[in-house]
């Protein structure tokens, strides 16, 4: 019998004033040796939050991006809390038939119950001033996951298979009251961004009725998902030529019933192969193509009022890693496409906390990625990864015309470029002493589907400089980080024609984190 005990807690504010995120989590897991080749695990998780309103992450002005202080906030004090339990009951079985061959079997129950509130403007005026709204944000979720799967290896002569072959099955209910709604200022008496005053509001506080139980106010304001699916699973990796070339042959049968926000039960499914070939070219170099295709149950609520489409689609990806000087160095160059058709997306012409949707019809991402790690000097390592990534709409669904073909597909960055370094001291009297240095750059941001009205107004550059110092010895370690070493404005954003107005979230300035730990 073994046993594990996790605890957390979290007592946290924000760069910006009012806002919180209060939290703990209670971890226990058992496992228990039926036998010598059988052994059992139970572990459940319970999380309690107690967090400030999700909608003051959002900074709204008519003027520009980032032309309020970083620590800008629209939230109120003592706006009532989101308050979130979050239960998870975890149980896993694995038995040995043989060294080879392994039987699993696991399952999952999930209850997630949300009450709460989300703030959103419902107008921008072009002086800045805006009128605040809430709605409410009351949600309970509960799925049920289980999985069997056995998996293991054998010969025909010269070929090794390794088999994994399982059943995938999942059913998810879920309730959400977003019905209700307050605004907090009046016309005349509007929230002044530049002048902002944070007192109690001029309509005073939301008030909501959660008395009633959500499975029956999700079904007045069409908040409710149903959604159901099965899957079979077989997969055989074989290995050739002295494991020096591998195909992997896979498939999948998928089987998937959803209702979702008020309409009907749709049924589909679908056979999705996999294909995957690895060949060593030599002891210090591989190189790799895959295909798969996909086909996901999605849920949401189409502006159109159509059915909801499960997603489809097919990667298409191959790459080339190789080993350098003695070990010392590995890269990976990797090349991509992903095909996704029916994805939805929020329909920019409605506010977010309507989850109102618009399906793009098909958006096609290509791209490249580069990863290089390894030690530059005894004690100094880096890691580097590059990537460029280009994501556009390629086909549009009939009447819809929110989006058009060869749109840029918003809320990425078509050029990501991370790099860590890390220094210790290998010995003598400093020995244990570290240095650390991070760098993010993202550029080419994209925007939201609306455009600005002024082209100058894009979201710039991001840039992060992170540095660390850390000391250790024996099983002790103290970790001092400094994030956003440079103090910049970091922000992430778009243009919501709907409000005239830009939008953004800041990232946290200048800040530190300590870490001591004690290993025993």
């Amino acid at each position: 019998m073994l046993y594990r005990l996790n605890v957390s807690g979290q007592q946290k504010k924000s760069h910006r004033d009012f806002e919180y995120n209060n939290r703990y989590v209670i971890a226990p897991v058992i496992s228990y040796r039926v036998r010598p080749n059988t052994l059992l695990t139970v572990e459940y998780d319970y999380q309690r939050a107690d967090m400030s309103d999700v909608g003051s992450y959002y900074v709204f002005s008519p003027e520009g991006f980032a032309t309020l202080p970083l620590e800008f906030t629209a939230l109120s004090p003592g706006m009532p809390a989101t308050k979130i339990n979050d239960h998870s009951l975890i149980g896993s079985i694995q038995h040995e038939f043989s060294p080879d061959w392994k039987l699993t079997a696991q399952a999952t129950h999930m209850i997630f119950k949300q009450q709460g509130t989300s703030l959103w403007p419902a107008a921008v005026n072009p002086d800045g001033t805006m009128l605040r709204a809430v709605s409410s944000w009351d949600a309970l979720s509960k799925m049920t996951m289980a999985q069997v799967f056995v998996n293991g290896e054998f010969h025909t002569g010269k070929l090794r298979h390794k088999i994994l072959s399982g059943l995938d099955m999942s059913n998810k209910s879920y309730w959400a009251d977003w019905g209700q709604s307050h605004q907090l200022d009046s016309v005349g008496a509007e929230f002044d961004v530049h002048n902002p005053y944070y007192g109690i509001p001029v309509n005073g506080y939301p008030s909501f009725d959660f008395s009633t139980p959500i499975e029956q106010r999700a079904q007045a304001a069409g908040g409710t998902i149903d959604q159901r699916f099965s899957a079979f699973y077989l997969q055989d990796e074989l290995a050739f030529l002295e494991d020096r070339l591998r195909l992997t042959l896979a498939a999948r049968y998928t089987e998937i019933s959803q209702a979702a926000y008020g309409g009907t039960a749709i049924t589909d499914n679908k056979i999705t192969p996999r294909v995957g070939l690895s060949v060593s070219v030599n002891p210090i170099t591989s190189v790799y193509a895959l295909y798969d295709q996909a086909f996901m149950p999605q849920s949401g609520r189409l502006s159109s009022g159509r059915e909801v489409k499960p997603i489809t689609g097919n990667n298409m990806e191959i790459g080339l890693k190789r080993q350098w000087a003695n070990g010392r160095w590995s890269t990976t160059l990797t090349a991509y496409q992903i095909l996704k058709r029916n994805e939805l997306t929020a329909d920019p012409n409605s506010p977010p906390n309507s989850g109102l949707s618009v399906e793009l019809g098909e958006k096609t991402a290509k791209g490249i990625e580069f990863d290089l790690k390894g030690s530059l000097l005894p004690g100094l390592n880096m890691n580097l990864n590059y990537a460029f990534t280009d994501s556009r709409v390629t086909k549009v669904t009939e009447n819809v015309t929110v989006v058009q073909e060869g749109d840029i597909v918003p809320g990425y960055a078509r050029n990501t470029f991370n790099t860590w370094l890390g220094y210790s001291i290998q010995s003598g009297a400093l020995e244990g002493l570290g240095f650390s240095a991070g760098l993010t750059i993202l550029g080419g941001r994209e925007t939201y589907w609306d455009p600005s009205p002024d082209p100058n107004e894009v979201l710039p550059t991001y840039t992060k400089l992170d540095a660390g110092l850390f000391w250790a010895k024996d099983n002790f370690k103290v970790n001092l980080n400094v994030f956003n070493l440079l103090d910049e404005y970091l922000y992430s954003g778009s243009y919501y024609s709907w409000l005239n107005a830009y939008n953004w979230q800041t990232d946290p300035p200048r800040n530190a984190r300590l870490s001591i730990a004690y290993k025993f």
